[in-house]
Protein backbone atom coordinates (compact mmCIF):
# COMPACT_ATOMS: atom_id res chain seq x y z
CA UNK A 1 0.00 0.00 0.00
CA UNK A 2 1.39 3.19 -1.06
CA UNK A 3 1.06 6.48 1.70
CA UNK A 4 1.86 9.84 1.74
CA UNK A 5 3.77 10.77 5.01
CA UNK A 6 2.38 13.78 7.06
CA UNK A 7 5.06 13.87 8.94
CA UNK A 8 8.67 12.54 9.27
CA UNK A 9 8.83 8.70 10.39
CA UNK A 10 12.08 6.94 11.74
CA UNK A 11 13.26 4.00 9.60
CA UNK A 12 10.33 4.89 7.17
CA UNK A 13 11.27 8.36 5.23
CA UNK A 14 10.40 12.82 5.70
CA UNK A 15 7.48 14.42 5.63
CA UNK A 16 6.16 14.34 1.83
CA UNK A 17 7.69 11.54 0.91
CA UNK A 18 5.44 8.23 -1.10
CA UNK A 19 6.47 5.34 0.49
CA UNK A 20 4.95 1.65 0.26
CA UNK A 21 4.04 -0.10 3.36
CA UNK A 22 1.95 -3.00 4.53
CA UNK A 23 -1.58 -2.14 4.99
CA UNK A 24 -1.41 -3.73 8.47
CA UNK A 25 1.11 -0.87 9.34
CA UNK A 26 -0.71 1.98 7.37
CA UNK A 27 -4.42 0.85 8.93
CA UNK A 28 -3.17 0.69 12.92
CA UNK A 29 -0.72 3.44 13.44
CA UNK A 30 -0.16 5.75 10.81
CA UNK A 31 -3.42 6.25 10.06
CA UNK A 32 -4.48 6.35 13.68
CA UNK A 33 -1.66 8.83 14.24
CA UNK A 34 -2.44 11.31 11.16
CA UNK A 35 1.23 10.61 10.37
CA UNK A 36 0.26 9.47 6.50
CA UNK A 37 -2.95 9.43 3.95
CA UNK A 38 -3.19 7.03 1.62
CA UNK A 39 -1.46 7.88 -1.77
CA UNK A 40 -4.08 8.90 -4.22
CA UNK A 41 -4.33 12.29 -6.62
CA UNK A 42 -6.86 13.82 -4.10
CA UNK A 43 -4.69 13.10 -1.22
CA UNK A 44 -1.45 14.42 -2.84
CA UNK A 45 -3.40 17.66 -3.20
CA UNK A 46 -4.60 17.94 0.08
CA UNK A 47 -1.17 17.40 1.09
CA UNK A 48 0.21 19.99 -1.05
CA UNK A 49 -2.40 22.50 0.35
CA UNK A 50 -1.51 22.08 3.81
CA UNK A 51 2.34 22.07 3.16
CA UNK A 52 1.85 25.53 1.60
CA UNK A 53 0.03 26.81 4.75
CA UNK A 54 2.43 24.87 7.04
CA UNK A 55 5.33 26.45 5.14
CA UNK A 56 3.66 30.56 4.98
CA UNK A 57 3.06 29.61 8.96
CA UNK A 58 6.69 28.73 9.32
CA UNK A 59 7.83 31.64 7.34
CA UNK A 60 5.93 34.30 9.19
CA UNK A 61 7.24 32.60 12.29
CA UNK A 62 10.58 32.91 11.37
CA UNK A 63 10.78 36.68 10.23
CA UNK A 64 8.92 37.06 13.80
CA UNK A 65 11.72 35.42 15.28
CA UNK A 66 14.68 36.92 13.47
CA UNK A 67 13.15 40.88 14.78
CA UNK A 68 13.37 39.00 18.19
CA UNK A 69 16.50 37.69 17.85
CA UNK A 70 17.72 41.26 16.84
CA UNK A 71 16.25 43.05 19.90
CA UNK A 72 17.72 39.46 22.13
CA UNK A 73 21.58 40.69 20.90
CA UNK A 74 20.89 43.44 23.28
CA UNK A 75 20.23 41.30 26.61
CA UNK A 76 22.39 40.10 29.03
CA UNK A 77 21.38 38.40 32.56
CA UNK A 78 23.15 38.47 35.64
CA UNK A 79 22.74 35.32 37.55
CA UNK A 80 23.94 35.66 41.58
CA UNK A 81 25.65 32.57 43.08
CA UNK A 82 27.40 31.39 46.17
CA UNK A 83 30.58 31.02 45.99
CA UNK A 84 33.01 29.38 48.05
CA UNK A 85 37.09 29.40 49.04
CA UNK A 86 38.98 30.29 45.79
CA UNK A 87 35.62 31.46 44.27
CA UNK A 88 34.32 27.74 43.62
CA UNK A 89 30.45 27.79 42.80
CA UNK A 90 28.37 26.00 44.77
CA UNK A 91 26.52 23.51 42.54
CA UNK A 92 26.12 25.06 38.68
CA UNK A 93 24.38 27.42 36.94
CA UNK A 94 21.78 25.80 34.26
CA UNK A 95 19.69 26.39 31.64
CA UNK A 96 16.64 26.56 33.87
CA UNK A 97 18.59 29.31 35.98
CA UNK A 98 19.57 31.36 32.80
CA UNK A 99 15.67 30.88 31.42
CA UNK A 100 14.40 31.53 35.02
CA UNK A 101 16.55 34.94 34.74
CA UNK A 102 15.09 36.02 31.65
CA UNK A 103 11.53 35.49 32.10
CA UNK A 104 11.72 37.61 35.11
CA UNK A 105 13.14 40.15 33.11
CA UNK A 106 10.01 40.08 30.96
CA UNK A 107 11.34 37.42 27.72
CA UNK A 108 9.14 34.77 27.71
CA UNK A 109 12.11 31.87 27.13
CA UNK A 110 11.51 28.05 27.65
CA UNK A 111 14.69 26.06 29.27
CA UNK A 112 14.81 24.18 25.94
CA UNK A 113 15.10 26.83 24.11
CA UNK A 114 18.67 27.29 25.76
CA UNK A 115 21.73 26.37 23.91
CA UNK A 116 24.31 25.08 26.30
CA UNK A 117 26.51 22.19 25.81
CA UNK A 118 27.49 21.86 29.41
CA UNK A 119 26.43 23.87 33.15
CA UNK A 120 28.42 26.99 33.82
CA UNK A 121 30.62 26.13 36.44
CA UNK A 122 32.73 29.38 37.34
CA UNK A 123 32.17 32.74 37.33
CA UNK A 124 32.89 35.12 34.44
CA UNK A 125 30.73 36.20 31.36
CA UNK A 126 29.68 33.50 29.14
CA UNK A 127 27.68 34.59 25.76
CA UNK A 128 25.00 31.77 25.64
CA UNK A 129 22.99 31.15 22.15
CA UNK A 130 19.15 31.03 22.39
CA UNK A 131 17.35 28.89 20.34
CA UNK A 132 14.13 31.19 19.21
CA UNK A 133 12.82 29.12 15.71
CA UNK A 134 14.21 26.31 14.00
CA UNK A 135 16.70 28.17 11.97
CA UNK A 136 17.08 31.40 14.13
CA UNK A 137 18.80 31.71 17.04
CA UNK A 138 20.30 34.95 19.21
CA UNK A 139 23.58 35.25 21.31
CA UNK A 140 23.00 36.73 24.99
CA UNK A 141 25.51 37.60 28.02
CA UNK A 142 25.24 35.96 30.79
CA UNK A 143 27.18 37.19 33.80
CA UNK A 144 27.71 34.65 36.33
CA UNK A 145 29.04 36.66 39.83
CA UNK A 146 29.22 35.81 43.52
CA UNK A 147 26.20 36.97 45.57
Amino acid sequence: MDVILLEAVAKLGERGATVKVKPGYARNFLFPRNLALPASQANSRRFSERERVLEKRDELARVSAQQLASKMAEVSCTINVQVGEEDQLYGSVSAADIAKSLTAQGHDVDRKSVLLDEPIKQLGVYTVEIRLHRQVTAPIKVWVVKE
